[in-house]
């Protein structure tokens, strides 16, 4: 249901993109810390104490150097792909939400 163009100066909807963009700002840097630490952190910084721990024969610092690190990086963007499908539709509600109440005049229930 295409229902035209968005009035980017209605302060709804400008309120509405802002909380959208920082929520994915706020998860591109939450998943960027963790891949620092898995990359950088527990591949680089803290090997010797995690080679002190065996996975499947190898010391763990250096199982997370090779490949541990390559692996957190594929799970986070699954990760990225996931919450930021729920963060769009969530989004696309609230606009049709926005949408409805101005097509209305205000009044009416607002459908979630």
């Amino acid at each position: 249901m295409n229902q035209g163009p968005i009035d980017v100066h209605d302060p709804q909807i400008v309120a509405a993109i802002d909380r959208y963009w920082r929520s994915n700002v706020r998860l591109m840097a939450v998943l960027l810390v963790i891949w620092a630490v898995a990359g950088l952190g527990c591949g680089v910084l803290f090997a010797d104490t995690l080679n002190g721990f065996r996975i499947g024969g190898f010391p763990l610092g250096f199982w997370f150097a090779q490949q541990g690190s390559i692996v957190v990086f594929v799970l986070l963007i699954l990760a990225y792909g996931l919450v930021m499908n729920r963060l769009d539709a969530r989004h696309h509600r609230e606009l049709v939400r926005i949408r409805q109440a101005a097509s209305t005049g205000g009044e009416g229930p607002a459908n979630g």
